[in-house]
This record gives C-alpha cells, structure tokens and sequence, in this order.
C-alpha cells in the first residue's frame, strides 16, 4: 500500500505579504520599574515590575539569583542576600531585556547623636548614594513625615525591627512639643507606628502640664521658639530595644513671658521607651534632680543643686557601659547655671548613679555649660566621656578648690566616690586654651562646639588617642586624650596643635572621614582639613572648600561613603531658622515671626574629596521638587540605606533615589 503525503501549497503572494507585516511588527521593548532602589540585608525586599509580562528574571546574570547575590521570583519580588553590595536586576523577553540597579547595605542602625560614640558622623556602608546616583534626576525628595513641633533632635534609625504587625526599618523622631515618633523609614507616604505624648499620665506628665513656653525661660533671646520639650538628640540602646530622651515641661505659669522670672514649676524627665510600642519600662519615667557641695548660686548650706528652670538639655545623650548620661546647660545664659552630667542606670532610671558639675563655685552662678551646638559627649573604648564647657569660672590652678572649668575640654571617668565636683565621676584629663580669659569676656564659647574623637593612632610619631574641637573663636585644637595639656597661662604649645581654622566660630560638630575634617562653621564655607597619620597633624591650610557660605549657625556635616569610596559630605543650611535668626537682612526678634526671616532648611551633597565640587542641593530641582520644610538650627542630616532624613519645623523630610 503507498503512503499518501498531503502538500499544501501557498501562493507566492501570501508568503510575501506574510514577510511584510512580520518586518514591520514593533521591536518589544522591556523596562523594569523601579529602576534604581536600596534595601537593607536580608530583612528587606523590593518588588520589580516589567512592562512586559511573562519575563525572565535574573540577578547579575543569574537567572533567578541565588544566595550570595540575592534570589528573585517569577513575579519580580527580590530578596537581597547577607552581605552588602550593588547588584544588577534584569528582565528578559526573547531577545529583549530591561534592568535595574538595586544597592543592598548591612548598615545595623544609627543609635546615637552623629552615628557613634567617637561623634565623627559617618556612614560607612552606603551602598546607594554615589556621585552617579545623586543628580537631580536620580535623587530628590520621596516623602514626608508630618509632626506636632519642630524637630531639633537629629532622627535615628533602625533596620528590621518587628513592629506594626512586620519587619520594617524605622526612623525614631522627637520634637519640641514633647512628643516622640516611630515612622516607616520607607514607606511612601509615611507610615506612623505610634505616636507619644511625653507630658500625659502615663510618660509621667500631669494634666495641667505642656512644653515650655519659649520666653518663660532665659532671657527671651528666642534660642529655642516658639516652645521648648525635646531638644537634645535620644539614644537607643539596641540590645533592650529601649530610647532614652529628656523631656522638659512646666506646670501653672502665673507670670508667662517675663523670662527666667517666671513662676511656674519647671521639670526636666528622663523616659525609657520601648521602641516598637512607644511605652514607658525600666522604671521610667525619673525627674532630673541632682546637687553637689559648692556655692556658685549662693544657696545656703554650701550645696549647688539642679534647677530645671533655669538648665537647657540641649546636648544628645550618651550611654556608656548601661549607664545614661544627661548634661545640661543655660537657657540663653541667664543665671545662675552650671554645666552638669548626671548619670542614670539604663535598666532601672530610678537609679541615679553619678553627678558632675563643671562649676560649683563662683558668684552669680559659675557657668561652665555643656551644650555643643547640640552634640552630644565623646565616648572612648574604655568608657570614659569628653565634653567641652563653655564661658564661665575656671580656677583650675592654685590656690583651691581648683575644680572650676569654664571653657574647658573634660576627659571624665567612672569612679566609686566622690569628689570635689560631685560623685562617681572624677576628672581624669583636661585642658583649657591660654586666653580662657579672653572668651570668658568676650563669649567666646569653646564648648559651642562638640569634640570629635580621631581613630586609633599606629604611626609611632605620637599619641595614639587624639580629639580634636573648635568653638566660637575658630580655632582648631588637636589634644592628646591621654595627656591634654591641662593650662599654659602664655601659649597652647603643650597640646599636639591648635591653628585658625575658620573666619566665622564653630556652633556644632565636624565630621571626621578618611583622614579628612569637615568644618561648617557659622558665615564660613564648609572647609576640608587633611590629617597626615604619619606626622599626626593636620594641614591648617584648607584641602578644599564649598562654594556656599553658611551662615549662622553654620552646619554639622554628616558623610556616606562606601567604605573609602564615593565619600559625600551631606550639610544642612539652616540659617533661615525663624525668630532670632540673623541672616534675613530685617529684625527677627518680634511676634509673629516676619516671613523674611524663616525659610527652608538646604540639604547639600559634596564630593568628600573636594568640596569645590557639589553634587546636589534641594534648591536644583525645577518648581521647587525637593524644597524641604522650614529650618531648624544645629540639627544634623540622617543618612541610611540611601535616604536621607533632614528634622524641618513641622516635618521629617525624606530624600532618596528617584525611582523612575
């Protein structure tokens, strides 16, 4: 039998109308959405669209990923892996394909005022912001976080906590109404997980309390307006998942507005709060109360105690080995005040364990203020604390009692005892420049700025442990924290250097990055100062500067860098800060506040290695994009897993890579 084959024949004129519309059939074109994000290691995943279905997906070339790049689904949801890096995502259709950038850091958390306990505000494991990335058309603002007061305490963050019913990373927000906030550090638009009122019942307040209003205290300067309550920045205490921060309130005013000769009742409180609840534990919440012997507020009996009245706690807090330590200064120098560090334990606040004061002796009060332009104390490896007073009495030489430090640098250590300046803290170095005299008189604060502590010296060519500070005067000062110098009544040439830093005096903290000293100071450019570890001094001539003054009150830099690479120097511009500010051309010091005289807050970006060059500011944008909420002075930007966190008046605004 013959097999029968059946052929089908087509026209020639079919075929070639077949070919036709085949060559003019559109190219697939597949893009992938976002196209640039950043999440932290292990605990954070993105999802990626493509804008055709039915892709392919793979991870630096590998389809579906896998453990050391980070896996990614068929649907586009990509799991970073547990080491930090930048990594490719790609979607492909056929012959075409469409990819992302995705940046994946392993950065824990910012606990503390200026990132850690040496004060050096740097962020080493940013994988996401890069000279390439932030341009303003990658990099602008993402969201905002609405709160009651304005925002003087820098924000801190967190990655991977369990809160709100899943694992997110959060911003942690105080403000000068008292108040305290968890927020999405990512979720757009923001996300609040709780929200704590610092003043009622159960944060220890009564219901007649509120924040401080801005000239029942000081000497109606304005410093802090229109209310004081949360100034100083919290610490966290990541292992207990607890925050600590100072509230201040006053109670029954009778006489509101006449200055530090108001009559209301005054209190300053310590709180413990958990930070996936916003609930007060370990004891909390205490009243800040604290004496040492002495006569510098001519109180009888011959003890010197704290008056919430008439101290700031304007400094951030530090936490040394489960111990709290508090320090204070003036509202605006009204008298009488003096400088205190008052310790709590961290696990139960009941417990007061250690008391300095920088001045117990002297007339009209002794002075000494610890505040920094808003920093917070220096920490060593081995638990001992630096802090920078400012103008008042200092006696330090003999005749006794020889424990007065005005304009001063303390290195502080914990002791079982007490001592002329109080209990359980006894000084262990110090040192006060020459012309201590001449800033007394002219207040010339050396503590107006925060002390910033240099990593571990291994040249041989000196010291092993230096700080470095810089005040009102403009000089920078480098000491070795081991022998500081104590006072040289001719010159200051017992100390490592000291060299004419700025024009303009220094209200804040320098940042500290690869060898490399960023100073803002107040009407200066933000200056870089090279330390060379081989001769352990810095170059006084400026590496480089910005092309932007700031004016009063200067900036406190933060810096990102992935590890010694694409270092940018993050400033705030903050001079248009509202009542008082001195920088608007008209007079500030009147109610309501004229227009001119508040403004927002600038977020800049510099290359780290010169700072001639700027990458980015929040005024580059067209029809004001990036435009951040009005200023608030001293408070430093937040910079984590590629966003960047800036405290306005009414807001927390949110920078980041663009998605699209």
């Amino acid at each position: 039998m013959k097999s029968s084959v059946k052929v089908t024949v087509v026209p020639l004129f079919v075929l070639s109308v077949m070919f036709l519309f085949a060559s003019e059939l559109p190219a697939i074109t597949v893009t992938v959405s976002p196209k640039r994000a950043a999440v932290t290691a292990t605990t954070q995943t993105q999802q990626f669209t493509s804008s055709v279905a039915g892709v392919t997906w793979s991870v630096d070339g590998i389809a579906g990923g896998n453990s050391t790049v980070g896996t990614i689904s068929s649907t586009g949801l990509y799991t970073p892996p547990a080491t930090a890096g930048n990594h490719t995502v790609t979607a492909t259709s056929g012959n075409s394909a469409g990819s992302a950038t995705i940046s994946v850091t392993d950065l824990s958390a910012i606990l503390t005022y200026h990132n850690d306990a040496a004060r050096d505000g740097i962020n080493l494991r940013e994988f996401a912001l890069t000279p390439t990335t932030v341009t303003t058309a990658t990099f602008g603002k993402l969201f905002s976080c609405a709160v009651d007061g304005a925002v003087y305490a820098q924000p801190l963050w967190m990655r991977g906590l369990s809160i709100g019913g899943g694992v997110h990373n959060v911003i942690f927000v105080a403000t000068q109404h008292d108040s305290a906030y968890a927020f999405d550090a990512d979720a757009k638009p923001c996300v609040t997980y709780w929200h704590v009122n610092l003043l009622d019942t159960l944060h220890g307040g009564t219901g007649s309390e509120t924040s401080v209003t801005w000239n029942d205290v000081g000497n109606c300067f304005g410093d802090v307006f229109p209310e004081v309550g949360v100034t100083g920045t919290p610490v966290i205490d990541a292992s207990t998942k607890t925050i600590y921060l100072v509230s201040a309130s006053e109670k029954n005013p009778t006489s509101p507005g006449n200055c530090s000769a108001s009559s209301a009742t005054f209190f300053h409180r310590l709180h413990a709060l958990d930070i996936a609840t916003g609930n007060e534990k370990f004891n909390a919440p205490v009243t800040i109360a604290a004496s040492v012997p002495g006569t510098g507020d001519g109180s009888s009996g011959g003890m010197v105690s704290f008056n919430s009245q008439l101290h700031h706690q304007r400094s951030g807090l530090a936490e040394v080995a489960g111990k709290i330590f508090v320090v204070f200064a003036a509202h605006e120098d009204a008298t009488p005040y003096h400088g205190w560090v008052i310790g709590y334990k961290a696990s139960n606040v009941q417990q007061q364990i250690a008391v300095f004061n920088t001045t117990p002796n002297g007339v009209n009060g002794a002075d000494g203020g610890i505040w920094g332009g808003g920093g917070a104390p220096a920490v060593d490896s081995g638990g001992d604390i630096y802090v920078a007073t400012g103008n008042g009495v200092f006696d330090e030489s003999p005749p006794p009692p020889n424990n007065d430090y005005g304009d001063s640098i303390l290195r502080l250590h914990s002791i079982t005892g007490s001592t002329l300046n109080g209990v359980n803290l006894s000084v262990a170095g110090w040192f006060t420049p020459f012309d201590e005299s001449h800033l007394q008189q002219t207040d010339g604060d050396l503590g107006s700025g925060a002390a910033v502590l240099l990593p571990f010296q291994t040249s041989g060519a000196g010291p092993q442990h230096l700080l470095v500070q810089t005040g009102k005067e403009g000089t920078v000062y480098l000491i070795d924290r081991d022998n500081m110098g104590q006072f040289n009544p001719t010159n200051n040439d017992q100390i490592r250097q000291s060299f004419s830093g700025t024009t303009g005096g220094l209200w804040g903290t320098p940042a500290l990055w690869q060898n490399n000293l960023y100073i803002g100071a107040q009407g200066d450019p933000l200056r870089q100062f090279t330390f060379d570890p081989a001769k352990e001094l810095f170059n006084p001539t400026a590496a480089s500067q910005s092309a932007h003054a700031f004016n009063f009150p200067g900036t406190t830099p933060s810096v990102s860098s992935q590890g010694n690479m694409h270092g940018i120097v993050w400033a705030i511009d903050a001079a248009l800060y509202g009542y008082a500010s001195r920088n608007a051309g008209v007079n500030c010091f009147v109610v309501p506040v004229p227009a001119a005289c508040s403004g927002p807050a600038v977020l800049h970006a510099y290359d780290a290695a010169n700072l001639a060059v700027e990458y980015w500011n929040s005024t580059m944008a067209a029809n004001n994009r990036d435009r951040a909420g009005n200023a608030v002075k001293f408070v430093p930007p937040t910079v984590a897993n590629g966003k960047v966190y800036v405290g306005t008046r009414t807001r927390v605004d949110v920078y980041g890579l663009l998605p699209n």
